[in-house]
C-alpha cells in the first residue's frame, strides 16, 4: 500500500493568515493519522511578491504550532531541494520534454498583443481563451521566452474528497504559461512537477483552485503523471457569512494572535474545527486527539464562519486546561520571558513574550505564580495579565468615586465607611504573618460580617475596592492572601485616610 505523503506549500509573500495555517493543519493531520510524512515546500517562484523574511516566518509559525515537518527546509529529505527557486532546472527540463512532444511551445507574444486579443474577443462577445490565438509558427525556445502548454480541449471528470464528483466541459481548457520569461515556473506547472516527484499522495488546497483543476488534469495527462487525491478546502468566511474572510473583517495574522496571547493549542484546535467535526459535541481537542479522530470525510463542503468570540472562549478553556492538568508552573512558562525559557524560534522571528505588566519585572517568580494561580480562570488571553493583575504589583490610584458610587456602598456615609475599614484593619492586623492563609482570612472575613451586621456584597466590596481599585478581582480571601499582610493593611489605611481627608 502506498504510504501517505502530504504537503504544505506556502508562498513567502508576507504574513501568515489563518487560512494558510488551516491549509497546513489538515494535511498534517492526514499524514500523521496514516503514519505517513508531512512535507514542507516553499513556493517562491513569484519573485514580484516575495517578501524578505517571510520564509523564516513560515518556519517559525509552524514550529510554534507544533507542526513539525518530516521533509523540507532545514530538515532535508530524499527530494531536495524543497525551495522552488532552487529547482529551476528541474522545471525547465520537464517543459522542454513537453516541447519535444508537441505539447508546449515557446511564446514571443507581447503583453500588448495579448491585451489586444482580449479586447477583440470581448468586442465579439466571445470568451477570451489564449488557445484561440496560439501562434501557428512558434519560435525556437531560448532563455527569456515564456513556455506555454498546448492544450487539447476536452471534457474532464474527477473526484474531490470534499467536493465530490466534478465535471467540466472543454471550454475551460487553455494554453497556460508553464515557464515565465524570468525562467521560473508558474504555480500551475511547478506544483504538479513537485507533487509528483516528491511522491505526494494528497493535494490539499483552497476551493478557489477548483476552476483551474481541468488545466492541471490536462498537464497530468500530457506528462503521463498519475492523478493525486484532491482535497479542496472551502473558504473561511467573514463573521457575516457572506464573503471570504479578509483583514477588513478583523482577521489578524497568526503572529498577531500569538502576540495577543492566543495559545498554539487554541489555534490548532479552533482552525481544525473551523469546517470539520467528528460528529460529537466535543469542542476541545489536543493535537494527539485530532490526529486520532480526524477524517477527510468529515470536512464540510461549505464555508465556515470565523468567530473571534469563539477563539477567545476556546483560549480561556486551554489556559485553564494547562493550569489544571500541567500545573501553574507550566502555564507560567507561557507568560514569562526568562533566561531558560524555551527557544522555539529557528530564526529568532518569534521571541519569548513577557505578558506581565511592566511593574511586575522586579517581583519574584514565586509571587507572580501565586498571582497567576488565582487569576488564570478569568483569563481569555495571556495578554489579559497586563490589565488584570497590575494592582498586585503597584499601588492603585485611590479613586473614592468607585466607593461612594458603588451600588452597594453609596448609601453609607464617609464616617460609616471609615468605621467599617477600621474594623477590617484591626481584625486583619491581629492575624500573625504565619497565619496569613486562605482559611484564616476567610474565617476573619466571615466574622467581620457578623460583627458589622453587613451583607457580603457591601463589606467585601469595600475591602476589595480599597485594595485593588479594579472592576473585578478573584475571591477576596485569595486576593488578600496573595497581596500579603503588609500590602493589604497599607492600602486599607491609605483609603481610610483619603476618606477622612475628603
Amino acid at each position: 500500500m502506498e504510504k501517505t505523503r502530504t504537503r504544505f506549500a506556502p508562498s513567502p509573500t508576507g504574513y501568515i493568515h489563518i487560512g494558510n495555517i488551516r491549509s497546513a493543519i489538515y494535511p498534517y493531520l492526514i499524514a500523521k493519522q496514516a503514519g505517513g510524512q508531512f512535507i514542507l515546500r516553499i513556493e517562491d517562484t513569484d519573485q514580484t511578491r516575495f517578501v524578505e523574511g517571510a520564509t523564516e516566518l513560515i518556519l517559525d509559525t509552524l514550529r510554534w504550532l507544533g507542526l513539525e515537518w518530516d521533509e523540507g527546509p532545514l530538515v532535508g529529505g530524499p527530494y531536495e531541494p524543497y525551495v522552488q527557486t532552487e529547482r529551476k532546472a528541474i522545471y525547465l527540463e520537464w517543459a522542454k520534454k513537453l516541447i519535444n512532444q508537441g505539447r508546449a511551445y515557446a511564446d514571443d507574444t507581447t503583453p500588448e498583443q495579448i491585451e489586444q486579443y482580449r479586447k477583440n474577443d470581448q468586442a465579439n462577445k466571445i470568451p477570451y481563451l489564449y488557445r484561440n490565438h496560439r501562434p501557428k509558427n512558434p519560435p525556437v525556445w531560448h532563455e527569456g521566452l515564456p513556455i506555454r502548454f498546448k492544450t487539447i480541449p476536452k471534457e474532464y471528470s474527477w473526484h474531490d474528497e470534499v467536493m465530490g464528483d466534478l465535471h467540466t466541459g472543454p471550454e475551460v481548457c487553455d494554453d497556460i504559461i508553464l515557464i515565465k520569461g524570468d525562467g521560473l515556473p508558474t504555480y500551475n506547472f511547478a506544483h504538479i512537477i513537485d507533487d509528483t516527484l516528491m511522491k505526494c499522495t494528497h493535494i490539499t488546497r483552497g476551493v478557489e483552485y477548483l476552476s483551474s483543476t481541468p488545466n492541471y488534469l490536462a498537464l497530468y495527462d500530457a506528462l503521463d503523471f498519475p492523478r493525486h487525491i484532491f482535497v479542496s478546502l472551502p473558504h473561511i468566511l467573514a463573521p457575516n457569512g457572506r464573503k471570504k474572510l479578509g483583514k477588513r473583517d478583523g482577521a489578524k495574522s497568526v503572529t498577531e494572535y500569538r502576540d495577543d496571547g492566543i495559545l498554539p493549542e487554541t489555534m490548532i484546535n479552533y482552525l481544525t474545527c473551523l469546517g470539520w467535526n467528528d460528529g460529537t459535541e466535543q469542542e476541545i481537542y489536543s493535537l494527539p486527539e485530532l490526529i486520532k479522530k480526524f477524517s477527510i470525510h468529515r470536512i464540510q463542503n461549505s464555508g465556515a464562519r470565523f468567530d473571534e468570540v469563539k477563539i477567545l472562549w476556546m483560549n480561556g478553556q486551554w489556559i485553564r486546561k494547562i493550569a489544571t492538568e500541567q500545573g501553574i508552573d507550566a502555564l507560567y512558562a507561557r507568560t514569562h520571558k526568562t533566561t531558560n525559557s524555551e527557544d522555539f524560534s529557528r530564526y529568532a522571528v518569534f521571541k519569548p513574550i513577557n505578558f506581565w505588566p511592566e511593574s511586575a519585572k522586579e517581583e519574584t517568580d514565586d509571587y507572580k505564580k501565586a498571582v497567576l494561580s488565582i487569576i488564570y480562570d478569568r483569563l481569555k488571553t495571556l495578554s489579559d495579565l497586563r490589565t488584570m493583575t497590575s494592582y498586585f504589583f503597584e499601588d492603585p490610584t485611590v479613586d473614592l468615586t468607585m466607593i461612594t458610587g458603588s451600588k452597594f456602598l453609596k448609601k453609607y456615609s464617609e464616617t460609616e465607611l471609615i468605621s467599617l475599614l477600621t474594623l477590617a484593619i484591626e481584625a486583619l492586623n491581629d492575624i500573625e504573618d504565619k497565619n496569613w492563609t486562605d482559611e484564616n482570612l476567610q474565617n476573619i472575613l466571615n466574622k467581620l460580617l457578623v460583627e458589622s451586621n453587613k451583607k457580603p456584597a457591601e463589606f467585601f466590596s469595600l475591602i476589595r475596592i480599597a485594595v485593588s481599585f479594579a472592576q473585578f478581582s478573584p475571591a477576596l480571601h485569595l486576593t488578600l492572601r496573595v497581596l500579603g499582610k503588609n500590602r493589604t493593611l497599607a492600602r486599607l489605611n491609605k483609603v481610610r485616610t483619603a476618606l477622612a481627608n475628603n
